[in-house]
């Protein structure tokens, strides 16, 4: 990936000053979509760091510190201390900093991958599907996507599918005329016309209606729609994105979604991962979380919590987020609240939403439940824990080589054998 160009502040930051940690984080930090986004610098001056906001660039202030510490100072103001020897420990909240704006927050390989593809989809104009479970970021990259196309200065309209009946969706996706039904006392121009320019995303895409999917196939072949009411069809150009948590080609199998509409609308699939897949994303997710939701003020100051402790990472880091990055916002939410003044949030602060359920190879914990009563969290920390105590297993109970074949750190393994044996699935000091 390449490095971006990022700016110094003026001569404010001494050279070499915080080398270890930009050279080990800006090349996590994107391509194109963040050169010349970030002025990084030694404690930047108000001024300096207001007028660089203003700019539309992102103004991160660098500076040692026993303690670290970081904080929203304004809109496009950040101030991040952290301590020197231990650069790797602030490299999630960089990543996080530099994702103000509302861009993707990534650190893992994955989403890296994933956003270099999606920055050479958004070059072109090809229809864009979305895949993967709800709260994995699906808008997030739909946004992305618009703001790197030629489109960026036209309209993002976003519309969920399922959020309202078939007659007053068809109306506001393609307008309808004065008087064209009961309480239409005011034309309106719909989201196709709103987005004419820019980009349209049709979210849960899999629950629009079968009549409204002819009409929008329609309307996608021949770059027109037909307003409710009307009798011609009116021009409009806009990028459709659309986005789903169901499989589509099992829809269509179905019945249930129109096959020619899958394919219009599949040109170019993107699949985003659940949360507890891209384990890399999740430090630098909960500090853009504590950015978004801790209250503006000095770094270090009293009454916000201004860093997350490495324990509590940990224990992020081992949870199977059934609820993906949605489920990762309540907990720091929940955390920020339970900290109280504290300075740093620690794992006597993390509430999960679901409690962790560390399922492994005992038998009558896994055994005979009906349908009703076995949940997708269950099945995939069963199938996880199963996979932890066979690895062990085969490494002979070392935690170093089974860590490093399950691709997770030995602080993750330890406190995921912690969570199984507290559930009695492991003998008291067994594994771990």
């Amino acid at each position: 990936m390449t490095k971006p160009a990022i700016s110094a502040g003026q001569g404010e930051m001494p050279a070499g000053a915080h080398d270890i940690l930009i050279n080990m984080t800006v090349p996590l930090m994107g391509g194109r979509w963040q050169r010349d986004r970030i002025v990084l610098g030694e404690s930047l001056p108000p001024t300096m760091a207001a007028a660089i906001a203003r700019s539309g660039k992102v103004a991160i202030a660098l500076s040692p510190a026993a303690s670290p510490a970081i904080a929203l100072n304004g809109t496009g103001r950040i101030a991040l201390a952290y301590d020197p020897a231990a650069p790797a420990a602030a490299r999630p909240a960089l990543i996080a900093a530099s994702a103000q704006g509302g861009w993707p927050v990534a650190g893992d390989p994955q989403s890296l991958a994933l956003l270099t593809l999606a920055e050479r989809i958004a070059a072109s104009d090809i229809p864009v599907l979305l895949e993967g479970p709800t709260g994995t970021g699906k808008e997030v990259l739909a946004r992305f996507v618009h703001n790197l196309s030629g489109r960026a200065d036209g309209a993002f309209v976003a519309v969920n599918c399922a959020a309202m009946p078939e007659a007053m969706l068809e109306a506001l996706l393609f307008g309808h005329k004065k008087g064209a039904f009961t309480g239409a006392a005011e034309a309106g121009e719909g989201l196709f016309r709103a987005a004419d320019g820019g980009t349209l995303l049709l979210d849960e895409i899999g629950e629009l209606p079968l009549a409204l999917q002819s009409k929008l196939l329609r309307a996608l072949q021949e770059g027109e729609v037909l307003p409710l009411g009307a009798t011609r069809p009116v021009k409009v150009d806009c990028r459709i994105i659309a986005a789903t948590n169901r499989d589509l080609a099992a829809e269509a199998a179905a019945g249930r979604f129109r096959e020619d509409l899958l394919y219009r609308l599949n040109v170019f699939p993107l699949r985003l991962p659940m949360l507890r897949e891209r384990a890399a994303d999740i430090a630098p997710l909960a500090f853009a979380m504590l950015l978004r939701h801790a209250p503006q003020t000095a770094p270090g100051a009293p009454g916000q919590p201004g860093w997350i402790a490495d324990a509590a990472l940990a224990m992020l880091e081992a949870h199977a987020w059934p609820g993906n990055v949605r489920e990762l916002e309540n907990v720091i939410r929940r955390a920020l609240l339970l900290a109280g003044e504290a300075e740093v949030i620690g794992p006597e602060h993390i509430i999960f939403d679901t409690a962790v359920r560390p399922v492994a190879d005992a038998a009558p914990a896994l055994a005979p439940r009906g349908p009703a009563q076995c949940s997708l969290s269950d099945v995939a920390f069963a199938s996880e824990a199963r996979a932890i105590l066979d690895t062990l297993s085969r490494h002979g109970g070392n935690r170093a080589a089974t860590a490093r074949t399950l691709g997770i750190s030995e602080r993750t393994l330890r406190y995921r054998l912690a969570s199984m044996r507290g559930a009695g699935m492991l003998a008291a000091g067994g594994a771990a």
